[in-house]
This record gives C-alpha cells, structure tokens and sequence, in this order.
C-alpha cells in the first residue's frame, strides 16, 4: 500500500455507487436502475448520458442486491454423475459456455449416480438459490419431502443424457438406440454373429435405450439374442472388467460396450486373459475421443455430441427459466458411428477371400545369378 509523503497512508479509492452515477448523469437513482435493468421506457439521450457517467466512474452493478431484487441470482446449477468420467467435461463446459453468454454463472455438483447423493446436491442448489437446475438423473426417484420442497420453489429442471418424466419432461439426449443400432449392425456385417453386450444400469433410460438397439439389431441381421451373452454394469471400469470376465468366459465373436469407461475394464480383462482384439473378437464402444487414435486397436466408436448436449440443455433451461411455458421439449441429438479396426471388418474380408493356389517354381525359368547383373 502507498503512503503519502507525510507517512499517512492514503486510503483506497471508493467503488463508484448507484448514487454516483446519479448525480454524475443529473438523473434520479430510479432511472440509474432502469437503465442497468434494461427497462425500454427510458428515452435514448437519456439512458446514453447514464451509460456515459456509468463507463466514467467506472461503476459495476451490484449483482447480488439486484438478483436479491429480481428474486434471481443468475445461477444455474448442474449436477452429473461423475465428473471424472471424462465425457462429462465437455458436456459441462457446453452448459457453462451457453450459461455465461446469457449472463447465467454455473455451480456443478457431482452425484455419483448415487440417489442419496443427488438428493444433497438439489438440496444444496436449492438453498443457493439457483434460478435452474441441470440433471443427469439417478433411477430412482425423490423423497416426497423433496418433491415437495421442488415444487414450493418452483424453478425449472432440464435432464441431460436421461429421461425421467415423473421429475420433468424436458430433456436433451443422445440417440442411444440408434447409436447402439448402428454399433450392432456394423459388427454384424464385420462377420461377427455371436454378439455381446456390456450394458449401463438398466433402470437408467439411455442404458435401456442401448440395450433396445443392441437387440432389435440383432433381430434385423438374423442372429440370436442369448441373455448369457449380456452383462449389466454401471458405466464404471472396474463393473467393464468384471464383465469382460464374465461375458468372455461364453466366448462372443463380437462385442458392443455401452460406454468408454466399460471399454476400458473389458480391455484389461482380454489382456488379463491373454485374448486379442480384433483377431479373438470384434469391439465397438460408445463414445469418441482425440487420443483414441493413439491406442491399439483403434477403437471403432459411436461418436456422442458432448458440448452440444451441455450448451443446448442450458438454453432450454434458461429460456424456462425466462418464462417459457411452451409444451415440454425432448431433443434428441444424432449419434455418428466412427469406424477404426476394432470392429476386424478388414480382418474379416481378409479371412473370407480365398486362398490364392501356389505353384513350385521352375527352376529352367529361374533367371541365373549372373543375368541379375550381381
């Protein structure tokens, strides 16, 4: 801190007030306020001489008196299942990026999939006092105390990647059944016709609609379903490795994995084993990401649009939010199956083209060392 030559410290300069703008622009306070609040009754010469003083003083708004005034504090919440996942970070910085370019600031929690943990979290942005809330929602549903509690406060829920109508049916999610669909098929037409699946926790709708594809897919190329050949986990690796385990003991030709992280755990477990992909069986997983390529095999992926589902359920929350009482909304973004080599379709044409028939060699048509110029 400076001191004056006197040895007195000088004091920090006064934030500018409300007040200050007032009597810099020669207008009342209650004009001030229209003018930072965007009211359109205030005359053009006037709001640009209170913009003018505003800019002079350096003056900025006191956010929390004026949401304490609006009764909003231009907060949304979102609460995920695992932020460690790592397809939930782009899909949270879609949300925050859509939230702060309409002014909204967001607080995340993470629930682990976990009812009783979710619970605290819209507890906890509930006395925050958000203006919305984001939700990739566990299967089970609230407590009546704390449905009450949402309906007394009133302020709208978007759910993110699930559905769940008795909460809200507004929603943006993936389209899981034709991601799955698309996965299955393409194995199918790899050669591969005994097809497993590592599925999410079946009381969530997204893992529900993978296992819908999975199977109508099979259904469309001809191949059997055998429950033997599916394995529920919960999107986790350690539940993909115990799975692998299980389900490569029925030893499928080809297998579809709900989601990365699963893809992972299956992987270790093939290695622990000592089986090969794409040689012992082909493998599609849910999910893209820029380093896949690096790996080997290189993962043949259906692509999920991670910063469009965050940014798009945030503009549907805040334009609830703003007093949109539309019809409810549930879109459906489009998945993109990204075809690499674990799947073996190219191992698989190899293995059906005939073999060439040899020929000994003639030794008179064999040209002799010294024709090669050696």
């Amino acid at each position: 801190m400076s001191s004056s030559k006197n040895g007195n410290r000088t004091k920090p300069s006064k934030s500018a007030s409300i007040y200050d703008v007032a009597r810099e622009a020669s207008v009342s306070v209650f004009t001030v306020s229209a003018v930072i609040n965007g009211k359109e009754h205030v005359g053009k010469k006037l709001r640009e001489r209170v913009e003018a003083a505003i800019s002079k003083l350096n003056y900025r708004p006191n956010l929390i008196a004026r949401s304490l005034a609006k009764q909003r504090t231009h907060t949304i919440g979102m609460i995920v299942p695992d932020i460690a996942n790592p397809f939930f970070p782009m899909v949270v910085r879609g949300a925050e990026d859509a939230a702060q370019k309409h002014g909204y600031n967001l607080l995340l929690c993470n629930s682990d999939d976990s009812l009783a943990k979710e619970e605290a979290s819209v507890e906890l942005l509930l006395s925050k006092r958000v203006d919305g809330i984001l939700l990739t929602k566990a299967g089970e549903d609230f407590r009546p105390s704390l449905r009450q509690m949402i309906e007394e406060v009133g302020i709208p829920f978007v759910l993110v990647m699930r559905t769940y109508p008795r909460l809200t049916k507004d929603a943006v999610i993936t389209d899981d059944y034709r991601g799955a669909y698309d996965a299955v098929l393409h194995l199918a037409r790899a050669g591969r016709r005994r097809i497993g699946l590592i599925s999410g926790p079946l009381k969530v709708s997204n893992a529900l609609a993978r296992w819908e594809g999975f199977r109508d897919a099979l259904k469309a190329e001809g191949l059997p379903y055998s429950s033997a050949l599916v394995v529920e986990g919960d999107y986790r690796i350690e539940s993909g490795f115990r799975a692998g385990h299980a389900l490569l003991s029925h030893h499928p030709d080809g297998i579809y994995v709900a989601n990365h992280l699963m893809t992972v755990g299956l992987l270790k477990a093939t290695e622990e084993i000592g089986l090969r992909c794409p040689e012992d069986f082909g493998l599609v997983s849910f999910d893209d990401y820029p380093w896949l390529d690096v790996f080997y095999p290189r993962l043949t992926t259906v692509e999920l649009p991670k910063h469009q589902l965050g940014s798009e359920a945030a503009e549907l929350l805040i334009r609830r939010i703003a007093g949109d009482r539309s019809p409810p909304v549930v879109k459906k973004l489009p998945t993109e199956l990204r075809i690499r080599d674990s799947c073996g379709f190219a191992l698989s044409i190899l293995r059906r083209r005939p073999k060439k028939e040899t020929r000994p060699r003639n030794p008179r048509s064999a040209p002799n060392e010294s024709s090669k110029g050696v």
